[in-house]
């Protein structure tokens, strides 16, 4: 099996994020895994405009997500998304770590499933349009 792709952006922080504790709200977590998400899709040319042209959307039907340390305000953060399974569930996991130190802050993983958007069935088979970039 090829390896499949990753891809690592940095974030800092936003005032806007944080909650009465002074540490990154827990919802906003989600946002960092989209961010890091789409950077990583772009990466392999099938981003939600590709997505839909080739007439399939791919909505997130698991999350998961752990926060052994919390994030704050201005900090910067470095965030590794990867695809690590395609069968043809999307199956990507997460890192946040802070930008400095390296240190892992958050972990976790979404799985995405492939939908036609004319019919609005689940796709049980290959996407050819996202299988091809893939390697697969």
């Amino acid at each position: 099996m090829s390896k499949f792709p990753e891809n690592e952006i940095e974030l800092t922080v936003p005032f806007h994020d944080i909650d009465v504790m002074e540490i990154v709200w827990h919802g906003h977590y989600v946002k960092y895994f989209e961010i890091a998400r789409c950077a990583l899709l772009e990466s392999i040319n099938y981003d939600y405009p590709q997505m839909k042209a080739s007439g399939y959307g791919w909505p997130v039907v698991e999350l998961w997500i752990r926060y052994p340390r919390p994030a704050r305000y201005g900090q910067k953060l470095r965030i590794l998304a990867r695809i690590t399974d395609y069968d043809p569930r999307l199956r990507i996991e997460y890192e946040i770590r802070d930008a400095a130190t390296g240190e892992r802050l958050t972990k976790g993983y979404t799985v995405q499933v492939a939908v036609d958007m004319s019919t609005r069935e689940m796709q049980f088979g290959p996407v050819d349009a996202l299988a091809s970039r893939l390697g697969c």
